[in-house]
Parts: structure tokens; C-alpha cells; sequence
């Protein structure tokens, strides 16, 4: 063992990412906007459509057209908000406050500054999917899915290619209202070629076939099939598969400190 050894600076660990994690948590409960509306928005499309959707029977086990394509769309749009829009808007604001900067002179390693912001996110997005699924059932009732360690694999796979698409936005996003911006522009454009202004059926067939593979819609058809306890379109998954690794090869190349 070298004197270079001995004096060199313990490695951060498991202890900085809970500190980092636990910063985080408190800078999202003190951001109103950003707890709420990932939250609150996904819910009032669920009492809307709720409302309108035909109770009639769409599926195996008395599942009805509100279990099979409501309750999808919705908690997709829970994770893909979170991810997409939500995310990058609190990299971005700690790139331009300098944040970053002085995080990278320290022993942090990015990858635990990108796990802190990760596992912030899936602690809202549970927090989320709880509530919707609490109100669905409270005003709606709902059938439970047929499959529903397969549901919740969707869930994280949709969560986890949302994410790498929120990284790409803020290494590309200077400030954090431009990270909001182009965020809100993505999930629009996602969730427009995915059902979330109207069936997909509707939409040119060119249009609806994209959609099924880019990560809102193959995580919103997806997750209908899997809680139907119907079988899952591979198309779906592989799409988001593929989008978790071109997004993490992006956000490597193109992220940066300051």
C-alpha cells in the first residue's frame, strides 16, 4: 500500500446516495407544482373518462372497457410526466445554479446524482399510481389484473424508458424552464401518437403503427393486455427496451456538468 493510498478520499457510497436521495425528496415536497400536477392531472383524466366509459364487458374476467383502457392510459401518464417533464427540470435547474459543477468536484459519481433523482421519481410515481388506483376504485371499481406482476413489470420497464428519455432532455436543456418546455413538447408528442387524445384507431394507420412502439403507447397498450390477461404485442416491450438503451447512450454522450 502506497502513502497515496493511505491518504487518497474514501469512495462515497450507500450513505451519499441516501443523502442525496433524501435531498431530493425534500426538494420535490417543497415544489407544489411539480408534486401535484404529475399527480392530480393523471386523476382528473381518469374521473373524466371514467365518467363517459361504457361499463360493458371488454374482456375475460368482467373486465370492463375502464379497466382496459383507462386505468393504462392514466398510469402511464403518471410515469411518463414524472420522467419526462418533472425529472429534468430539477437536472437542469442544478446545472444552471452550479449545482452540478460543484457536485462534480466532489467524490460523487454522477451515476449516484442520476440514482438519487431515478428513485425520487419512482417514490412519486408510486405515490401517484396509488392515488389513481385508490380513486378508480373508490368511484369506479375496478376488476384487479390478471396479471399483476406482469403489470408491474410493464410499469418500471415504461418508467425506466420515460427516464431515459427525461436524461436526454435535461442534457440538452440549459435551464430548467427549457426543460420543462421541451419535456412538455416530448410527452405531448408521445402521448399524441399513444391515446391520449383519443383512440389510436383513429389516428392514420402509419401514425398508430409508430405509436405502438415509442414508449407511451407501447406502455399504455401494453399494460391494457397485461391487466386483461390477454397476450402482450412483443412490439410493445422491445420498443421500450430499445428506447432505455439509445436513451442511456444519449444521456452518456450528450450529459454534462455545467
Amino acid at each position: 500500500m502506497t502513502a497515496h493510498d493511505i491518504h487518497a478520499a474514501p469512495r462515497p457510497g450507500l450513505r451519499a446516495t441516501r443523502a442525496l436521495v433524501g435531498a431530493e425528496l425534500r426538494m420535490v415536497t417543497r415544489d407544489t407544482a411539480g408534486l401535484i400536477v404529475p399527480i392530480a392531472l393523471p386523476v382528473l383524466v381518469l374521473v373524466m373518462n371514467g365518467a363517459g366509459t361504457s361499463a360493458e364487458i371488454v374482456g375475460p374476467g368482467e373486465m370492463t372497457a375502464f379497466d382496459r383502457f383507462v386505468l393504462p392510459l392514466v398510469l402511464t401518464m403518471i410515469v411518463a410526466v414524472i420522467g419526462i417533464v418533472n425529472m429534468p427540470s430539477f437536472l437542469a435547474l442544478y446545472r444552471k445554479s452550479g449545482v452540478l459543477k460543484r457536485l462534480s468536484t466532489t467524490p460523487i459519481e454522477p451515476t449516484q446524482v442520476l440514482a438519487a433523482q431515478v428513485i425520487t421519481s419512482a417514490v412519486q410515481a408510486m405515490l401517484g399510481i396509488g392515488i389513481a388506483l385508490s380513486a378508480a376504485a373508490v368511484l369506479f371499481g375496478i376488476t384487479p389484473p390478471h396479471n399483476p406482476i406482469l403489470v408491474a413489470a410493464i410499469l418500471m420497464l415504461g418508467g425506466a424508458a420515460m427516464y431515459s428519455l427525461g436524461i436526454v432532455v435535461a442534457a440538452l436543456a440549459p435551464t430548467a424552464n427549457s426543460a420543462v418546455a421541451i419535456g412538455l413538447t416530448v410527452f405531448l408528442l408521445l402521448g399524441a401518437t399513444g391515446g391520449l387524445f383519443g383512440p389510436v384507431t383513429d389516428l392514420p394507420d402509419p401514425v398508430m403503427a409508430v405509436g405502438e412502439v415509442l414508449p407511451f403507447g407501447a406502455t399504455v397498450t401494453a399494460l391494457g393486455s397485461a391487466w386483461a390477461g390477454t397476450a402482450v404485442d412483443a412490439a410493445g416491450p422491445i420498443g421500450l427496451v430499445a428506447t432505455v438503451i439509445l436513451g442511456i447512450a444519449c444521456a452518456v454522450r450528450l450529459f454534462r456538468w455545467s
